[in-house]
């Protein structure tokens, strides 16, 4: 990311220099156990080691039965990150020097002096975005061009302003913060000559300023200025003074000379009708590169960003847009693109750390660590990681990746089960010192998905999607003891299951029902009628198979899947639709 949102006169800024971005650590989308636990784990392990901002991160709700592991083991849930396309909330420059309402033309031009900016936003006293001040427009107080209303003498201000503009002096003072269009006057001639250009003005317009003049101080008084500003220290005679407190003038003492004070009373003026109201802002979660062309389009120079409630978050320029720094992403347990979060494409993947099939799409510009094993659960890995840099995890994580294996392993009763898994599983339970068997009953007792949530929701909280060949698919898994509750909610899953088909567009979709008491399955589809004619498991319906022993969607039903569409003709598959 560029760190110089703000615009300035020579370098920008960089207010965020050095303060480094999360490196999200985050699994595949509809996430299971494996897939949360194991993102937890590997960004608390990544902390320990090499990479301090790791930050966990899931693309989806998490189920049930992972809230349950996350409050045994007494972790936060990761962070919801569904789109990782860089916005302008996450390029924007947060630490934002602004300018307020009603400040005068001196105090907010040397702000931009002192931080060498030329644009900046303008807020109200709540805070809130009211619009944007260039120093060109700023500029155009002192130096009003022919279009403007305002004579150059014309001071809208506030007699407080005028006075801290040149460090004077109350010497009598009325209403020092009401806002008034003021028509400065320097008293520099002969009493006869100033009394009818005196005569032609409104008092309550009137501002004076002149030196040790007494002939020039005593007929403004009299006639009820607004302000006398007596230049030079000369201060004013006593008689004069209670004449003016009689009279309500506010009598200002300048330590300049007369020219001077002149010249830095129009510094005074407050900035509001220099601030542009018509300017573009836009919302932390628009997307840059849906901005980039319209703000290449605006002669607008820097940009603001709101919040919700419109409070200002940040801003952003033309050049931040340009090359917006990527998300930096750790991906485990998945690999393939069209499994991982939206905009992974366009992030800088820095690892890999899974143990399924080597999928398409995923392409590096570098080198990058690339982890890849067959065992049973991805947290079977990051526990190795922990054990072989000599790192006991805290109960919490070790609990954590226990649960990812249990879950992915059915307890190690998977065909994906290996040595590694159950030799894993056991140093956990030491490491954390719990009883990894009583842990594992109290996780699969949490009871059923289909319980817990609706049909819409089961069915997708842990739905892969897969290219195999010319055919998108969708495999969903749901762990279940027993297959009453399928049986009751079938025809509704079948409907939702028709429902993905065609807002994915895929060619095929099926989900997966385990019985994890008796490691059987059964098989609920729906896509193109080929492909489904083309599946050789034992049929129980037009849209139903039995799958015994088949337990495990990696390892045994997706390569059989795929093995059994390698097989069919694509153009007649092309045209059929599902049952």
């Amino acid at each position: 990311m560029r760190t110089g949102s703000l615009a300035t006169l020579d370098e920008p800024l960089k207010p965020n220099q050095g303060a480094a971005m999360p490196v999200y650590v985050i699994g595949h989308k509809n996430p299971d156990t494996d897939s949360i636990c194991s993102a937890i784990s590997y960004a608390h392990f990544l902390r320990q080691t090499h990479i301090p901002e790791a930050v966990a991160a899931c693309c989806g709700e998490v189920n049930p039965r992972t809230l349950f592991v996350l409050k045994e083991a007494g972790l936060e849930q990761p962070k919801l990150l569904m789109d990782v396309h860089p916005t302008v909330g996450q390029l924007c420059s947060r630490e934002v020097v602004t300018a307020r309402e009603g400040e005068p033309f001196f105090e907010v031009y040397r702000r931009m002096q002192a931080h060498r900016l030329h644009a900046m936003p303008v807020v109200d006293a709540a805070g809130q975005l009211t619009g944007m001040l260039t120093l060109s427009r700023l500029l155009e107080l002192l130096m009003p061009d022919a279009a403007n209303s305002d004579s150059p003498r014309v001071v809208r201000s506030t007699v407080e302003n005028i006075r801290r503009a040149f460090s004077g002096t109350f010497l009598n003072v009325v209403d020092p913060d009401r806002a008034d269009a003021l028509l400065l006057s320097v008293g520099a001639m002969s009493y006869e000559n100033f009394m009818p250009r005196l005569r032609e003005r409104k008092p309550e317009n009137t501002l004076i300023v002149v030196g040790d003049r007494p002939t020039i101080q005593r007929p403004t008084i009299q006639f009820g200025a607004r302000c006398l500003v007596v230049t030079g220290s000369h201060g004013l005679a006593q008689d004069l003074l209670e004449e003016a407190r009689a009279q309500g003038v506010t009598v200002i003492g300048s330590p300049l000379d007369t020219a001077s004070t002149a010249m830095m009373i129009r510094g005074a003026k407050v900035i509001d009708s220099a601030v542009d109201r018509t300017f573009r802002k836009f919302k932390e979660k628009q997307l840059a590169r849906s901005v980039r062309k319209e703000v290449h389009s605006l002669q607008q120079e820097l940009f603001p960003v709101v919040g919700e409630a419109g409070e200002l978050l940040g801003v952003f320029t033309k050049e931040d847009l340009a090359s917006p720094e990527p998300v930096r992403l750790v991906l485990v347990d998945h690999n393939e693109l069209a499994q991982a979060v939206s905009g992974a494409e366009d992030a800088e993947i820095l690892e890999v750390l899974d143990h399924h099939r080597v999928g398409g799409g995923l392409i590096s510009r570098v080198p990058i660590r690339f982890q890849n094993d067959t065992v049973g659960s991805t947290c079977t890995m990051v526990a190795r990681c922990f054990r072989r840099e000599a790192l006991m995890p805290p109960k919490g994580i070790a609990q954590c990746m226990a649960a990812g294996i249990i879950s992915d392993t059915l307890n190690l009763s998977s065909p994906t089960t290996t040595p590694v898994d159950r030799d894993m599983l056991a140093w956990l339970g030491e490491a954390g010192g719990f009883d990894v068997q009583a842990f594992a009953e109290a996780f699969f007792a949490m009871g059923s998905a289909l319980q817990l949530s609706t049909p819409r929701a089961a069915l997708r909280m842990d739905c892969k999607e897969y290219t195999e060949g010319p055919w998108n698919l969708a495999v969903a898994q749901i762990e279940e003891v027993g297959f009453q509750h399928f049986e009751r909610l079938k025809p509704v899953l079948a409907e939702e299951l028709e429902v993905l088909v065609q807002e994915k567009r895929l060619a095929f979709a099926c989900l997966l029902v385990t019985d994890i008491s008796l490691n059987n399955s059964l098989l609920l589809v729906a896509g193109r009628e080929h492909l489904i004619d083309a599946i050789d498991y034992p049929r129980l319906e037009s849209n139903l198979f039995q799958l015994d022993s088949v337990v495990s969607r990696k390892k045994q039903l997706l390569p059989h899947l795929a093995r059994q569409f390698a097989r069919v003709d694509v153009d007649a598959a092309a045209g059929s639709l599902g049952r």
